[in-house]
């Protein structure tokens, strides 16, 4: 199974053999390689309009996940029955969000976007920060993540750490 990754936008010029490798490097770490995944990444404009069409929430934002199962529990794998429920979901990747994030706090654009990408493979997940229990729970699971993607790539990336009572 794959990951489609489709840049749709053009203000942030992006390296999308990275990303892909990257991503590829966070499904191995979860165990979700046989899963197909759609990473989407736009400017933005189009950010402010999906979350806005799917939050009623008309600001702009680094990563909005629309998981193919609902109900999934925390850490617990999908089973899916037939091949084409072989799919995560797809993220949206607020690009031009992320790299004005980037630009305040001197971050890496790449390594800011494998993590917003590792936040949102958990959203995927069943993983949600809307109590300060759920939002430990989903920190505890990004920190391995991240560390193991550290361990494999050499890097030294770090959980996002907004709580869970502001806007994500």
């Amino acid at each position: 199974m794959g990951v489609v990754l489709r840049n749709l936008q053009k203000v942030v010029p992006l390296r999308r053999a990275r990303l892909r490798r990257d991503v590829d490097t966070l499904r191995h770490i979860l165990g979700v390689q046989k899963f197909d995944l759609g990473i989407i990444c736009v400017d933005n404009k189009r950010m402010q309009q999906i979350n806005n069409t799917y939050r009623k929430k008309n600001v702009s934002t680094d990563v909005l996940s629309f998981p193919f199962y609902e109900d999934l529990r925390p850490g617990k794998l999908p089973c899916p029955l037939q091949r084409d429920e072989l799919n995560l979901g797809d993220i949206f990747l607020g690009v031009e969000f992320v790299m004005k994030q980037c630009k305040e706090e001197s971050m890496d654009l790449h390594g800011a976007l494998t993590v917003v990408t590792a936040h949102g493979i958990c959203h995927l997940l069943g993983y949600r920060h809307e109590t300060e229990e759920e939002w430990t729970e989903m920190l505890q699971r990004e920190s391995y993540i991240l560390s193991e993607y550290n361990r494999l790539t050499g890097r030294q990336l770090e959980p996002l750490t907004k709580r869970c009572s502001q806007d994500r």
